[in-house]
């Protein structure tokens, strides 16, 4: 795997590899037959807006770049499978593929629920606290309250 650094100082691993930002890097490997499907289809998602292609380091892959949040990449081997393209059905891409289509699907969750208050949970009892009648707070007028 080649690393490449992100400006927050975080590495960003290629292929399949963890990566931690909302920006991914994959490689779809096409399968042997019909030859030239990687051609094709660096030709066909060239044409798409927010996803860099290039060809990939080894034969029958291209290289891609996107962000999570406008393509995943499911979806981009899911067009490219309706188009007619072969995707490489060795187990071990089915098991990665698997993986990468997981992981970016629970991070576009993670990513659409609204943020939680963990660390500010104490903050909402202190002030329901404040508002509650407690301590020495009674109704009851001081006259009623000593003992003659």
């Amino acid at each position: 795997m080649v690393k490449q650094s992100v400006s927050e100082g975080q590495a960003v691993r290629t292929g399949f590899a963890r990566q931690l930002s909302t920006t991914k890097q994959r490689e779809i490997r096409f399968g042997k037959f019909p030859p030239g499907q990687a051609e094709k289809a660096l030709a066909l998602l060239a044409g798409l807006d927010g996803l860099a292609v290039q060809p990939g380091p080894r034969p029958n892959t291209v290289h891609i770049q996107y962000e999570v949040t406008d393509y995943t990449f499911e979806g981009i081997e899911a067009a490219l499978a309706d188009q007619g393209f072969h995707l490489d059905n060795t187990l071990y891409s089915k098991i990665l593929r698997a993986i990468v289509y997981y992981c970016e699907d629970t991070q576009l969750c993670n990513l659409r629920s609204p943020e939680r208050l963990i660390k500010k949970s104490s903050e909402v009892y202190v002030k329901v606290w404040d508002h509650h009648l407690h301590g020495d707070h009674d109704e009851t007028p001081p006259e009623l309250r000593e003992y003659k």
